[in-house]
C-alpha cells in the first residue's frame, strides 16, 4: 500500500508527454537548419532566427499569456495552449514563405511557454506538497527525453522525408497528446474564476515582493546559461580537440542526454528533503564537472566519460530549481512558474552568446568551458546568497525563543 500512495498520479506523466512535443519541436530545428534554409531559400542566419524567434516568443510570452489567462481554468488554458501549439506546426503545410514560417515559431513558443507554466501548476497540485519536486522532475524528464529519443527522431524524419515531414510529426504527437490530456487530466476547482481580475493580478505579483525568489530566478538563469554555453559547443570540441570523428557526435550527444535524464531522475527523488541544499550541491557537482571536461577534452575516452558526467551532475539541479519558485509563490504559483521559463530562456540565449564571444576572441575552442566555470560559479553564489538568506530566518526566530525561555 505504501507503494501506491508514494506513486505519482498517472496525469502527472501525461503532463511530461505534452513537455516532450515541446521539447522535440524546440531543439530540433538545430539539426534541420541547412533543409529549412534550402526549402525557403535564405540563408542558413535567417534560418537560425526561427530557433530565435522560438525562444523570444518563450521569453516574453510566458508571463504576458499567464496574466490574460488568469481568469480562465487552468485546465482549459492547458488544452487550448496544447491545441495551439499543435495547429502551429501545420502552418508549414498552409502559408508559403519566411515570414509565415517565423510567425508560425513564435506562435509555437507562446503556446509552448503558456503550457510549460500551467502544466507545472496542475503537476504540483495533483502531487501535494510533499512530491512537488519529484513531480516537476517528471515534467523536466519530458524534457531530457524529447532530446533522447525526440530530437534526434524529428532530425532523421526532416533528413529523410523533408523539413516539413519533422513538423508534421510533431503535429501528429500533439494531437494524440491533447487527446491524453483531455481524457486524464481531470478538472479541478479554480476559485480564480470568480476573483475580480485585479485582484488575481495583485495576489500573483505579491510573490515578487520576495528577494528570495528573485534570487531563485537568478539561480535558474545563472544555471541555464553555464549548462548551454558549454553544450552549445560541444560539437565542435569532440571534433576538433578531442578529435573523434564527426559521425559519432551523435552518439555522444545521446550520452549527454541520457546522463541529464538520469540528474533529474535521481536528482527529483531527493530534492523534497532539502530544496536549497540540492541546489547547492548540483551547482557543486557541475563547475566540477565542467572542471572534469576542460582537463579531459584532449582524450577521446576521457571527452566522453565527462560529457555524460556533466549531464547527469548538470540536471540533477531541475527539480529543486523549479520547486523553489512554486515554495516562494505560495498559493499565487502560475506567474512565478511563467517567469521561471523565461528565466531559462534567457539562459537559453545567454549562454551560446557568451560562448560565441570568448570562441570569437580567440580563445579556443575550451574557452566556453572556462566561461561556463565562470557562470556556474556566478550562480553558486547566487545560492550562497539564498542559503544565508534562508537560514537566517530560520535561526533568528530559535534564538529569540531561547531568550524568552
Amino acid at each position: 500500500m505504501e507503494t501506491q500512495t508514494r506513486r505519482l498520479p498517472l496525469a502527472v506523466h501525461v503532463l511530461a508527454l505534452g513537455i516532450f512535443c515541446l521539447g522535440t519541436s524546440e531543439f530540433m530545428l538545430a539539426g534541420l537548419l541547412p533543409q529549412i534554409a534550402a526549402g525557403l531559400d535564405v540563408s542558413i542566419p535567417d534560418a537560425g532566427m526561427l530557433i530565435s524567434g522560438f525562444a523570444i516568443g518563450m521569453l516574453v510570452g510566458a508571463p504576458l499569456m499567464t496574466l490574460a489567462t488568469l481568469r480562465l481554468p487552468q485546465r482549459a488554458t492547458l488544452l487550448g495552449a496544447a491545441a495551439v501549439f499543435g495547429f502551429a506546426h501545420v502552418v508549414p503545410f498552409t502559408v508559403d514563405g519566411y515570414s509565415a514560417q517565423l510567425a508560425g515559431r513564435v506562435v509555437a513558443a507562446v503556446a509552448c511557454a503558456t503550457y510549460w507554466a500551467v502544466a507545472a501548476v496542475i503537476a504540483t497540485k495533483l502531487a501535494g506538497p510533499q512530491r512537488t519536486a519529484r513531480a516537476l522532475a517528471v515534467l523536466v524528464g519530458g524534457l531530457t527525453l524529447a532530446n533522447v529519443v525526440g530530437v534526434p527522431a524529428g532530425t532523421w524524419i526532416g533528413g529523410a522525408f523533408g523539413w516539413r515531414a519533422a513538423f508534421a510529426a510533431v503535429a501528429v504527437a500533439a494531437a494524440a497528446v491533447f487527446v491524453l490530456l483531455r481524457s486524464l487530466v481531470p478538472a479541478m476547482s479554480d476559485e480564480r474564476t470568480s476573483i475580480p481580475m485585479r485582484d488575481l493580478v495583485r495576489s500573483e505579483t505579491h510573490a515578487f515582493r520576495d528577494r528570495r525568489l528573485w534570487l531563485a530566478l537568478a539561480t535558474t538563469a545563472g544555471f541555464q546559461a553555464a549548462v548551454f554555453c558549454a553544450f552549445s559547443y560541444l560539437a565542435p570540441l569532440l571534433t576538433d580537440v578531442a578529435g573523434i570523428p564527426e559521425r559519432y557526435v551523435p552518439l555522444v550527444l545521446l550520452l549527454f542526454g541520457l546522463g541529464t535524464f538520469v540528474g533529474v531522475t535521481v536528482g527529483g527523488r531527493y530534492a523534497d528533503r532539502d530544496m536549497l541544499a540540492n541546489v547547492v550541491i548540483s551547482l557543486t557537482a557541475m563547475v566540477l564537472a565542467l572542471l572534469l571536461l576542460a582537463a579531459l577534452a584532449g582524450s577521446r575516452i576521457g571527452v566522453v566519460v565527462a560529457v555524460f558526467v556533466l549531464g547527469a551532475a548538470s540536471f540533477s539541479i531541475a527539480a529543486a530549481l523549479n520547486g523553489r519558485v512554486f515554495a516562494f509563490a505560495g498559493d499565487a504559483p502560475t506567474l512565478a512558474a511563467s517567469v521561471n521559463v523565461s528565466a531559462f530562456n534567457v539562459g537559453n540565449a545567454l549562454g551560446p552568446w557568451l560562448g560565441g564571444l570568448v570562441i570569437g576572441a580567440g580563445l579556443g575552442l575550451r574557452a566556453p568551458i572556462w566561461m561556463s566555470v565562470l557562470l556556474g560559479v556566478l550562480a553558486l553564489g547566487f545560492a550562497g546568497t539564498s542559503w544565508r538568506l534562508e537560514r537566517s530566518r530560520v535561526t533568528v526566530p530559535v534564538e529569540a525563543e531561547r531568550a524568552a525561555c
